[in-house]
């Protein structure tokens, strides 16, 4: 937002323009610093100063999004470490950083992020019908998904893996899961993927895998399946209650989903995410969410440039 200048009295001599040049330089160099100071703190995200220079051509949805100054971004709420919500009632996780980084790219305020819960069975409806103009959300890039979306990315690859209870030993992975009641969300990758691993188990869907951790925790299930991104955030929400068991077994790109066929805004996203793996902002993001429980910060994927 630029910052006025108070018009001086008419009674007073007029500024000179050497004084005038030093008190824009001023304000120029304040905002700068207002903008750095917001930017490397999570307290500060609603007051962030997006980038300045942004500039789109006209008709793109970057430019319609740039003009509105705000933007509706679906993702989860119930997910830690990716996207969670907090006690200020504002999601936060790995998803959530790289939604800044796009945002800011856009040149939209911190605050004019308007975030939607978007559990996984609806994030293609929520793109088509509108409610969202992207979707942020451990969203796996997959064929059947590209059908009727489009996807920027990926940002991140997980894995499908198992968690038991901590005491668990009769499940030590997708072999051992015939007759067990597994827990999966409705209309995930996971879900489908238990079907061909492992199918005589017995599939137990929610809405939500925080449904599933507390399914596990109070005896309803014996494992939950999901990426081990997804379960890992479950197991520092209860220290000491889960454990994975038998590595992972599946790839899970995840990516940004976005209207099917708007090429030049996927492509905006994916440039922005590329630049993003060079200057370490997608490096911060994963340190400050996922790598507070997995140190281990991964190499970036490469985008997939695919033809829609």
């Amino acid at each position: 937002m630029r910052t006025p200048f108070r018009r001086g009295n008419p009674g007073r001599p007029a500024t000179s323009g050497r004084l005038r040049a030093g008190a824009l330089l001023l304000g120029a160099t304040l905002l700068a610093g207002v903008g750095l100071t917001a930017c490397g703190s999570d307290s500060d995200a609603d007051s962030a100063v997006p980038s300045t220079s942004a500039s789109f051509a006209p008709g793109t949805t970057m430019a319609r999004l740039h003009d509105a100054g705000k933007i509706t971004v679906g993702t989860k709420f119930d997910q830690n470490l990716f996207g969670l919500k907090n006690l200020s009632g504002r999601p936060e996780g790995f998803d959530i950083e790289i939604t800044k980084i796009i945002t800011d790219a856009l040149g939209i305020p911190r605050d004019k992020v308007n975030f939607v819960e978007t559990v996984s069975a609806n994030r293609e409806p929520f793109i088509q019908q509108g409610r969202v103009d992207m979707v942020a959300a451990t969203y796996t890039i997959n064929d059947k998904r590209k059908k009727v979306v489009d996807f920027a990315g990926p940002y991140y690859i997980s894995g499908q893996s198992i968690m038991v209870a901590k005491n668990n030993t009769d499940i030590t992975g997708k072999d051992s899961l015939a007759g067990k009641k597994v827990c999966s969300v409705s209309g995930s990758t996971p879900a489908e993927n238990i079907h061909k691993v492992a199918p005589q188990a017995n599939l137990v869907l929610f809405d939500g895998y925080s449904k599933c951790a507390d399914a596990l925790k109070n005896g309803q299930v014996d494992a939950v399946t999901t990426d081990n991104g997804i379960l890992l955030g479950l197991m520092a929400k209860d220290p000491g209650t889960f454990k994975l068991v038998g590595g992972t077994f599946t790839k899970e790109p995840y990516g940004i989903g976005i209207r099917k066929g708007d090429t030049a805004f996927r492509t905006f996203i994916n440039d922005t995410l590329q630049a993003a793996y060079s200057d370490g902002r997608w490096a911060k993001a994963y340190k400050d969410t996922v790598g507070k429980v997995e140190p281990n910060t991964p190499t970036p994927p490469p985008v997939d440039r695919y033809t829609s």
